[in-house]
Formats: structure tokens, sequence, C-alpha cells
């Protein structure tokens, strides 16, 4: 089975407001940091937001105050709320994990991703 998977995507007017969810499967427990990157057609798939095993969320530049990353222990699920979508939200949304820690690291350096799901946000 799937080690992330993902939910919650669709789409939405600009100004909207989605809430994704990954769950990870129980291989994947504290010790890991997981983010969500994302990659529009013709671009570099670029990090959303990353919560590290210290529990210390950063977010991507484009982010500004308006998505709200939270992270269930308990559940072991990573939740991106996102706010005031605008139209270059859109874009396939990925949750991926790594072991260790991993404030600002790229999407080449985490080992473990989801299939990924589609966000579009219209004007």
């Amino acid at each position: 089975g799937q080690m992330l998977e993902e939910s919650g995507g669709g789409s939405v007017q600009a100004g909207g407001s989605l809430r994704l969810a990954c769950e990870a499967s129980g291989l994947i427990g504290p010790e890991f940091s997981m983010a969500w990157f994302r990659q529009a057609p013709g671009k570099m798939r670029e990090r959303v937001a990353t919560v590290d095993t210290g529990g210390i969320v950063t977010y991507g530049y484009f982010v500004r105050g308006r998505f709200t990353l939270s992270r269930d222990t308990t559940k072991n699920s990573l939740i991106l709320q996102m706010n005031r979508l605008r139209s270059d939200d859109t874009a396939r949304y990925y949750c991926a994990a790594r072991e260790g820690p991993a404030a600002f690291l790229p999407a080449e350096d985490y080992p473990y991703w989801g299939q990924g799901i589609q966000v579009t946000v219209s004007t």
C-alpha cells in the first residue's frame, strides 16, 4: 500500500479555501519530517510547507500567511489549510516525507512521496 496518500484537492474559485490531508502509513513516524510540494505544468516542483522532526514549520515564500500546515502525530496525518487561493496556486500537490530534519530542503532530498492531488483555482 501507499506510504503517503493525499486527499482533499479539487476546484475552487480565487479567494476560496481548500484543505489537503496526507495520511501516512505506520512506517512514517515522528522521526520523519513531512512536507507538501507542488508542481504546475512546465514548472519545477517547489516546496509549499514543511514540518520537521522538531515540530518547526516553514513555508515557501509565496505562501505569505495564506496557508497553515499542521501535523497530527496521533493520526499520523499532515494537514494543509489553504486560504485566499489564487490562480497561480493551481498545481498538483504532493505529500512527502524523509527521516530526520528537513526545514528548507528541496524535493530531491525526500525519498517518500504520495501520488499527488490536483488543485485548480479559477478566476
